[in-house]
């Protein structure tokens, strides 16, 4: 007997078995069978055929479980034979209109067509479907995404601006190298203390601006590497109380050109004022105005460190959540716009009216152009900074720092330095009466 015909055998032997228990418990039941009550519906022999258990001719077992199957594994299929006598099992032809919806699609259907017509639509973004015919894709956990095929999930990469990458190793080599830059401007200051040039305009505000601005360059610092709890409370606070040091001084400074300017009159009450203490305290003012504007922020909307796994799409972006926008923005930028505001007009006014003092000592036009250069960074800095994402947002705002930074120092001290240095013979008062009689 061949394979085929004796699966056709055992599946009739195992009718024949159901209806062999069927008329065996009817029997029992003491029903009175005649031949008309013999022909019954079909399904009347399921709840017997699917328990069925029996040994056919063979001797083998047959066993069919509660789902009608047998307990081998089946499925439908053609004998073709060939000339040759060779048998080979083909599939059946496909009762559908529609091919396999593979891997990374999943199935749509054709409105009023059949079930078994249907397309087959990509999954959706952060969606995979691994199998093939899927009913719906699945979505993807948040730390992980699709592959281009999108039949399976990827880990995401965690990334941040750390000093091991290129951006945050250049970025930091530039911070360190520009405070050392300061600390040299400041110790060429204190060692010429004494000289015409550095006692002019206040030289404790050169002193408290050079310390601030070194500590604006290290501050930058805070920035790069993985953020942790203190790094987020420190970063934008430190950052906003130095740069308030830093441009509270120059506009004491400026304050300073003005009243030099008005002493040289006959009978000026200004010149009571260029001996005194007050410019410091004009810091501390504007320090501690920043302070207390900090300290509500953190009190009302303390930031905190963040795993971003949404603004990236194969990575997730650690970083520091800075609270509300507004809040964030008055801060950091309301402030500081204000006295940079204030400081512009009042140094384009005090170029103007001390145009004719001796260059060697006159810090005005100097501030002038420093804060041409303060003012275009940080007016350009917030669309930018709203523009980019993930770690070229903190890149943008440590540039920002260091560029500004770097626009104060080089305008207001570098060109003093250069006569300390260079040219000594200018910082004198011979050639500064020389100047001003000329």
């Amino acid at each position: 007997m061949s394979d085929q015909s004796y699966t056709v055998y055992t599946a009739v032997y195992a009718v024949a078995w159901a209806l062999h228990e069927m008329f065996l418990v009817r029997s029992e039941m003491e029903f009175n069978i005649d031949g008309d009550n013999r022909v019954f519906p079909p399904w009347k022999v399921h709840p017997f055929l699917k328990n069925i258990q029996f040994n056919n001719s063979a001797g083998n077992l047959v066993v069919l479980d509660k789902k009608r199957n047998f307990v081998a594994n089946y499925d439908i299929l053609n004998y073709m034979t060939f000339s040759n006598g060779t048998e080979v099992l083909i599939k059946p032809p496909q009762s559908r209109c529609t091919e396999v919806c593979g891997a990374g699609f999943q199935k749509k259907a054709q409105e009023g067509c059949p079930v078994c017509c249907f397309n087959c639509d990509p999954c959706l973004e952060r969606h995979i479907s691994n199998q093939t015919d899927a009913d719906q894709c699945v979505q993807c956990p948040e730390d992980q995404y699709p592959n281009q095929e999108r039949n399976q999930c990827l880990p995401k990469v965690v990334t941040f601006l750390d000093y091991e990458d290129p951006m945050g190793m250049a970025l930091a080599s530039l911070a360190a190298c520009l405070s050392l830059l300061t600390a040299l401007v400041l110790w060429v200051f204190v060692r010429h203390k004494n000289t015409p040039i550095v006692r002019a305009n206040n030289r404790d505000l050169s002193y408290i601006l050079l310390i601030s601005l070194f500590f604006c360059f290290l501050c930058s610092l805070l920035f790069i590497g993985s953020p942790t709890a203190a790094h987020c409370l420190l970063r934008q606070t430190t950052f906003g109380v130095m740069f308030t040091v830093a441009v509270s001084s120059i506009l004491a400074k400026t304050i300073i050109v003005v009243l030099a300017f008005r002493a040289t009159r006959p009978g000026s009450r200004s010149r009571k004022w260029m001996g005194s203490r007050a410019p410091i305290y004009f810091v501390l003012f504007c320090t501690m105005i920043q302070v207390m504007l900090c300290a509500i922020w953190l009190l009302l909307s303390p930031p905190f460190p963040e795993a971003d796994t949404h603004s990236n799409y194969e990575h997730i972006i650690l970083g520091c959540n800075e609270g509300s926008l507004i809040a964030f923005s008055f801060v950091l930028s309301c402030n500081e716009l204000s006295y940079m505001g204030v400081l512009a007009l009042a140094s384009f006014t005090v170029a103007f009216f001390v145009r004719n003092l001796p260059d060697t000592f006159n810090e005005a036009k100097f501030i002038t152009f420093s804060m041409l250069v303060f003012c275009s960074v940080w007016i350009s800095f917030l669309p930018t900074y709203q523009s980019t994402k993930g770690k070229m947002m903190v890149a943008v705002e440590i540039f920002s720092i260091l560029s500004s930074s770097t626009g104060l120092l080089a305008c207001i001290f570098i060109p003093k330095c250069y006569v300390i240095l260079l040219q000594p013979h200018r910082n004198t008062k011979k050639s500064l009466k020389s100047n001003v009689k000329s």
